[in-house]
C-alpha cells in the first residue's frame, strides 16, 4: 500500500500538472492575425477569445521594427536607431524606441526560423515567454517555498488576467517580466548559495538581457540593490564580491550591447532623451499616465482584487522568519516607489512583473487563514484555490472577451466592469 507521504507527492504532481495544462492553454495565441475565416484548431476553439483584434499603436511600431530588421539585417541596426531619431524629432509625442531590442531580436528569430509575418512572429514570442514566465513563477516558488506552494502559486498565475491579457498580444510587457523574474530568481539563488558559479553566470546572463529588452529594467535594478541593503538585517543569504561583481557586469554587459547596436553613446543617450522628453508631450500619456501614488493599487484591485486583498493582509503579519515573502515584499515595494513617481508613465502594464511575488504573498495569507483548521486544510486551501481562479478567470472574461480592453488604464478598466458608463454626467 502506498505511503501517506508517496501519495501526497503524487497529488502535487498531478494538481501542478493541472494547473499548468491550464496555463498554458490560455496563454496560446489565437488567432487575431489570420485571414478572415481560417479554421480554428481544437484548442483555440476552448480558449475564450479577445473582443479586441485590431492592432495596437504600439504593436505596429515593434512590427516595423521587425520589419526593418529583415529588410537591412543586423549589421543596420545603428540605421534604425538613427531613423527613429530623425522621425521621433517631428513629432509632438512619444513613441517607443527600437531599444527594446532583444523582443525585436526575438521576434526576427521567429520569422528567419518559421517563416511567420513580424506581427505574428511577435505576438508568438510575447504567447512563448508568458508560457515561460508560468513556468518559471511555479519553479520560484517551490524553490521558495516548496511544492504545496508551487501548485497554489502556478494555479493563481495560470489564470492571472493581466498575464492571459500580455500573452494575447504582440507587447513587451509579458516578455520582460520574465525577464524580471528571471533576474529576481537568481539573486535568490545566489543569495541562499553564495559562490556558485552556475547561479552567477545566470544572473550575469539575465540581468543583461533585461537592459536590453526595455528601459524599465532601471526600476527593477533599484529594487534588486534594496534587497541587497536589507540582506544587512533581514539576511536571506550571503552577500559575496562576486555577487557584487556580477550586479554591476550584468547590466554593464547590457549597456553596452546597446550602446554598439545604437552606433555610438551619444545616440543611445539621445534615443532615451527624445523618448522621454517627448512622453511629456503626449496627449494619450497625459490622459492616461497620470494619478496618486496609489493609483497601481487601485488597478490591481480592478482586475484582481482578491489576490491584491490577500497579499495585502500578509504585508501585515510579515515577521522576520519569513523570509520568501519578506524577500518578495521589498522587490515590490522598491520598484513601486519609482515606478508610482513616473510622470505620465503609469499604466499597470508595466507591473506584469509583480503578479508573482503577489501571488506568493496572497498563498502565504490563505495557508495562514487556513491554518487553524488542521483536520480539513488541505481540502479547504484546494476549494478556495479554486474558488480565486474561477474570480480570476471570470475577471479575465469581463475585462477583455466581453469588453474590448486593451490598453490597461484605469479609465478602461472602470468601464470595463461597468462602474464608469457612457452618457451624461449626473
Amino acid at each position: 500500500m502506498p505511503s501517506y507521504g508517496s501519495r501526497q507527492r503524487s497529488l502535487y504532481v498531478i494538481g501542478l500538472a493541472l494547473v499548468l495544462a491550464a496555463g498554458i492553454l490560455l496563454r496560446l495565441p489565437v488567432p487575431l492575425f489570420s485571414g478572415e475565416g481560417a479554421p480554428l484548431s481544437s484548442l483555440q476553439l476552448l480558449h475564450p477569445n479577445p473582443a479586441f483584434t485590431g492592432i495596437g499603436f504600439d504593436e505596429n511600431l515593434y512590427r516595423d521594427y521587425v520589419n526593418s530588421v529583415i529588410r537591412k539585417g543586423l549589421g543596420e541596426y545603428p540605421a534604425i536607431v538613427d531613423h527613429y531619431i530623425e522621425v521621433q524629432k517631428t513629432l509632438t509625442g512619444s513613441i517607443l524606441p527600437p531599444m527594446r531590442f532583444l523582443y525585436i531580436f526575438s521576434a526576427y528569430l521567429w520569422h528567419e526560423a518559421f517563416g511567420t509575418e513580424a506581427l505574428v512572429a511577435l505576438h508568438n514570442i510575447a504567447s512563448l515567454f508568458s508560457i515561460l514566465g508560468l513556468l518559471l513563477a511555479t519553479l520560484f516558488a517551490w524553490r521558495l517555498k516548496g511544492p504545496a506552494a508551487a501548485v497554489a502559486v502556478g494555479a493563481l498565475m495560470a489564470f492571472a488576467p493581466s498575464q492571459i491579457h500580455m500573452s494575447q498580444h504582440a507587447l513587451v510587457d509579458g516578455f520582460f517580466a520574465f525577464w524580471a523574474m528571471f533576474s529576481l530568481w537568481l539573486l535568490w539563488e545566489n543569495l541562499r548559495a553564495p559562490r556558485n558559479r552556475l547561479w552567477l553566470v545566470l544572473l550575469v546572463f539575465g540581468l543583461a538581457l533585461m537592459v536590453i529588452t526595455k528601459e524599465n529594467a532601471a526600476f527593477v535594478y533599484i529594487a534588486l540593490l534594496a534587497i541587497i541593503a536589507a540582506n544587512r538585517w533581514l539576511r536571506w543569504g550571503v552577500v559575496t564580491r562576486e555577487l557584487g561583481a556580477c550586479l554591476v557586469i550584468g547590466p554593464l554587459l547590457g549597456f553596452v550591447i546597446l550602446v554598439f547596436l545604437a552606433g555610438g553613446i551619444d545616440t543611445l543617450v539621445t534615443t532615451y532623451r527624445l523618448s522621454v522628453s517627448k512622453n511629456y508631450q503626449l496627449v494619450y500619456a497625459i490622459v492616461t499616465g497620470d494619478g496618486p501614488w496609489h493609483r497601481y493599487l487601485v488597478d490591481l484591485l480592478l482586475v484582481n482584487p482578491v489576490i491584491l486583498l490577500l497579499a495585502v493582509g500578509a504585508l501585515f503579519r510579515l515577521d522576520r522568519e519569513q523570509k520568501p515573502e519578506l524577500f518578495l515584499a521589498i522587490f515590490i515595494g522598491a520598484s513601486y516607489l519609482v515606478m508610482c513617481n513616473l510622470k505620465y508613465g503609469m499604466n499597470l502594464r508595466y507591473a506584469n512583473m509583480w503578479d508573482m511575488p503577489l501571488c506568493v504573498l496572497a498563498f502565504s495569507q490563505l495557508a495562514a487563514l487556513i491554518r487553524p483548521i488542521s483536520p480539513h486544510r488541505v481540502t479547504i486551501m484546494a476549494a478556495a484555490l479554486l474558488l480565486i481562479c474561477a474570480i480570476e478567470m471570470r475577471q479575465y472574461v469581463i475585462l477583455f472577451v466581453k469588453f474590448p480592453l486593451y490598453e490597461l488604464v484605469s479609465e478602461g478598466l472602470l468601464r470595463a466592469l461597468r462602474i464608469l458608463k457612457s452618457g451624461p454626467t449626473p
